[in-house]
């Protein structure tokens, strides 16, 4: 549990970062500086030596959904929300691995489709809080959740991989998981027309600390915690950060918030997180 809680506090600074300071780039080029600092931390210690096949495309393709998905979703829901709401809108995470733990298991949990109902309802009370803005922050929020829907399956299935026979140290492979993800990111980069690269001294100084630190150091830490600890902690532990970084984005940059709507909305989806992972 160490290792996701020092992850938990190394997150909790990066939606304000995002927004406040990454402002104006593109999403997806966002994604590709992030991966690919991230991949050079630990392309140095990729061993091909013993790993099978099989072990290196599942990571590969873990990383693709879990980091590339996941991030061409995240950074583009800042163009539509507040750092704050990004981070509250992220408490869904821990349901999602519980209802897609239990769809891989073909297992059905009436009680955690009646968390992801009070998950709905949380949110709402946020999404809906103005007739004029409505439609931009549902589209937000249903980018969250996508980021949130492949984040969820990446731990689900980095799980599984993990306990595979013969599979390597993980410090050994983690870099095919960001080969995959900056692989992603590359193509949705490129497909877009026409995209600035240009960065002001700021913007590097931001992108360094959440390439390096936050998407390097902070995916390796937490895919071993999620290894682990059981199911039900890895749920809890996903959203200890989500405090953190609601108040960092609301102490430090500058944001607002309408608080008794949030606190209403954060008191739901904890209920709806408790509810699920009741046993």
């Amino acid at each position: 549990m160490v290792y996701l809680l020092v992850v938990s506090l190394l997150w909790a600074v990066s939606p304000g970062l995002i927004k406040g300071r990454l402002a104006g780039l593109d999403s997806a080029l966002i994604s590709v500086a992030r991966l690919g600092l991230a991949l050079l931390v630990f392309a140095p210690f990729l061993r091909f030596r013993r790993l099978p096949a099989r072990t290196a495309w599942a990571l590969t393709g873990i990383g693709a959904l879990q980091f590339g998905v996941m991030y061409l979703a995240y950074n583009e829901s800042f163009h539509f929300l507040p750092a704050y709401e990004v981070a509250l809108f992220t408490i869904t995470t821990p349901i999602l691995v519980t209802l897609i733990a239990d769809a891989i298991d073909q297992v059905l949990r009436p009680r955690a489709l009646l968390a992801a109902g009070l998950a709905v309802i949380g949110t709402a009370v946020l999404v809906w809080h103005s007739t004029s803005t409505s439609a931009v922050t549902m589209r937000g929020f249903l980018l969250v959740q996508i980021s949130n829907a492949a984040f969820a399956v990446g731990q689900v299935l980095y799980r599984r991989v993990q306990a595979w026979p013969g599979t390597p140290p993980d410090r050994e492979t983690f870099a095919l998981l960001y080969v995959g993800a900056l692989a992603v990111s590359l193509a949705a980069l490129l497909l877009k027309p026409e995209v600035s690269v240009t960065f002001t001294t700021s913007q590097l100084i931001t992108l360094l600390y959440l390439g390096v630190i936050s998407s390097g150091i902070g995916f390796f830490l937490w895919n071993r915690g999620a290894t682990r600890v059981n199911a039900g902690t890895l749920a809890v532990m996903n959203n200890a950060k989500v405090p953190l970084m609601v108040a960092c984005s609301l102490l430090f940059f500058g944001e607002s918030a309408d608080i008794p709507r949030m606190l209403v909305s954060l008191g739901l989806l904890s209920i709806a997180v408790w509810v699920a992972e009741k046993k």
